[in-house]
């Protein structure tokens, strides 16, 4: 048998440059690069086979190991989950770093893999720089955090170890049921043994994405739980993206008249204009298709995972009356709400499940013009929000108009967490499939622009903005950086509302004055943060970075900066003042967030109350 002489961590490169991905027969390379930030961990090991043998892998330097994973994990997803950057760093702090990323992959379903340093597996110069030291346990590491975020983890104590689990990761990597991060921990010392493995272990290989088709009993079932329905919703998830199965949905929902409402991941799956759209269900729905939920008598949701945003924790549909079907290729999220499921690939499941009812002669009993009239409706409700001025300033809602109105409908945007999740849910009109890029399954604050230097790194044909408030952008900008450093354009577009405006709203909602979530300086009267707000020149930071920055505190100072923004080659921030409290709520939804049953506070007992009211309304399980 021909074998090469490698060290571990060469090895690991030169296989994970000839991984491939194909899907309806069409081909492409899996791993894209390596992100990486080095330190004695991974430097001599990992590092040196980057720089000596990097193959056809690009190294990409980050800046802060959390964004660097985030900046990967937006890459694949809009790349469809078919290409990725893999992530290195040192061991300890470093490592720990990528933990929050690595949970954000894989709650979002999206691949990415995680090369973490390690501990010497020899052990003979313990304890090294930044190692824990469990008594009770020697075998920990800082490497072991990752393993309730991470859909496989292994650590690689022995050269030759590479070759089962890089097979194994790779399967993972490349199931589109069960995808997520994968971690590899890598001993500082084990990267760099050598050993002499096998020559085919780094022949190219094709991992074949294979679209799971429904069973004959499954689509039957299926089948027959719409032919009873009269008035059944779409509810339209990631998965119809990840399936590429937008045109599928188009053509189930037309076909059989069914009307679409579509949660944070599957945004932009259906144009917003299209006359079966009800746009954004949940938390952060539009009220037409909150409504249409309430009246419902059938749920077939499509590559969704039904969070509670979705379902508004469980109160958006009648329960014990409404009928769910799951269209999904998790088995796990197709079990959900004790509905019907219809385990299968979405595009598959659309297709064979519309060809059946077609035959069959369905259609529903709608009324079209209800339909017509609750869309048209909504549609003048977003009107207004776009054109309504505030008399203290620029409010949220007239700035999200102004930009929608603006930039180029291929852009793309890309957002977390904060109130403009919910505002952009409900308000923003995407034209063209994969221009809506949420985070909204971890709403990982500070995914918002190390998100958008991935998602340009896979588009950048396409004009990238990344939306965040002021509490979002502290959290984390690093990549911003690294996005002048690889000439890959993003603009980012900074909601400085004074603080973390969107828990402010949540927690006044629910009986509080107000407390601990504002830019504020601290009052030497109350002793609490409750002085004056906190002037910040975000422009003049971005501008220290190297970026190009705007001011616009108008619509018209907006609509000028966005289109100077366009005209830049490098990244660009628009600082944007907007008058706090000035996003969108209510439109027949309910999040459960628990009030204290006890308080000196007659708001918070009445809210607890309320909550009390609300839960019995919702259903169980």
């Amino acid at each position: 048998m021909k074998t090469v002489r490698l060290t571990m961590a060469q090895a690991l490169l030169a296989f994970l440059d000839n991984q491939y991905v194909s899907v309806d027969g069409r081909e492409s390379k899996f791993v894209r690069g390596v992100m990486g930030i080095f330190g004695h961990g991974n430097v001599t090991g990992i590092g040196e086979a980057l720089e000596r043998a990097p193959g056809e892998l690009q190294y990409v330097q980050g800046k802060n190991e959390q964004g660097m994973v985030h900046a990967a994990t937006a890459f694949a997803k809009q790349s469809n989950r078919l290409q990725i950057y893999v992530c290195t760093s040192s061991i300890g702090p470093g490592a720990l770093n990528m933990v929050t990323a690595a949970a954000t992959a894989t709650v979002n379903r999206i691949p990415v893999l995680l090369l973490p340093g390690d501990n010497f597996a020899s052990r003979q110069p313990d304890p090294v720089l930044q190692q824990l030291e469990v008594a009770s346990d020697y075998t920990v590491s800082a490497a072991d955090a990752f393993k309730p975020v991470s859909r496989y983890w292994d650590r690689i104590v022995r050269p030759e170890q590479l070759m089962t689990a890089a097979q194994q990761a790779m399967r993972v990597l490349t199931d589109p049921a069960d995808t997520g991060a994968v971690t590899l921990a890598l001993p500082q010392d084990v990267q760099a043994e050598a050993y002499d493995y096998p020559a085919e272990f780094f022949a190219k290989r094709v991992h074949r994405i294979d679209r799971r088709p429904p069973s004959k009993e499954a689509l039957q079932l299926a089948a027959s739980l719409v032919a009873e329905a009269k008035r059944p919703l779409i509810i339209a998830g990631g998965g119809v993206h990840y399936s590429d199965a937008t045109q599928e949905l188009r053509e189930f929902a037309e076909a059989l008249g069914i009307p679409v409402a579509e949660t944070q991941a599957g945004k932009s799956a259906l144009p917003w204009n299209h006359p079966l759209n009800l746009g954004a269900i949940g938390v952060t729905g539009s009220l037409s298709a909150n409504l249409q939920a309430k009246e419902a008598d059938l749920i077939i949701g499509v590559g969704t995972r039904y969070s509670d945003f979705t379902t508004s924790s469980k109160s958006a549909f009648r329960f014990g009356e409404t009928k769910v079907l799951s269209i999904n290729g998790n088995g796990s999220d197709a079990a959900k709400l004790g509905g019907t499921a219809l385990t299968a690939d979405a595009r598959e499941g659309l297709t064979a499940l519309r060809e059946t009812l077609t035959a069959q002669g369905y259609r529903t009993a709608y009324d079209a013009g209800v339909l017509e009239s609750r869309k048209r409706e909504w549609d003048a409700e977003v009107d207004r929000l776009y054109a309504e001025e505030h008399p203290d300033g620029l409010s949220q809602t007239r700035a999200l108009g102004v930009i929608n109105e603006t930039i180029e409908p291929s852009s793309v945007v890309v957002c977390a967490a904060g109130s403009l999740p919910g505002d952009l849910h409900r308000v923003w009109r995407s034209s063209e499939p994969k221009t809506y890029h949420m985070e909204y399954g971890f709403s990982c604050m500070g995914y918002e622009v190390s998100g958008a230097f991935g998602a340009a790194l896979a588009e950048p044909e396409r004009e990238v903005y990344a939306l965040v408030g002021d509490g979002g952008y502290l959290m984390l900008h690093s990549e911003l950086v690294t996005s002048l450093q690889e000439n890959r354009k993003i603009t980012v577009l900074l909601f400085d509302n004074h603080g973390f405006q969107c828990i402010h709203n949540l927690q006044r909602g629910h009986g509080s004055d107000g407390f601990g979530n504002e830019f504020r300086y601290r009052s030497q009267q109350t002793g609490r943060l409750t002085g004056d707000y906190m002037p910040i020149d975000f422009a003049a930071h971005a501008r220290s970075l190297g970026a190009k920055a705007y001011k616009a505190g108008n619509a018209e100072e907006l609509r000028e900066a966005l289109r100077l923004a366009k005209a830049e080659t490098i990244s660009t921030l628009i600082e944007i003042p907007v008058v706090p409290g000035t996003n969108t709520s209510g439109y027949e939804s309910w999040w459960r967030v628990d009030v204290p049953e006890v308080s000196v506070s007659d708001k918070v007992a009445e809210a607890h109350g309320a909550m009390k009211a609300k839960i019995r309304e919702a259903g169980p399980y």
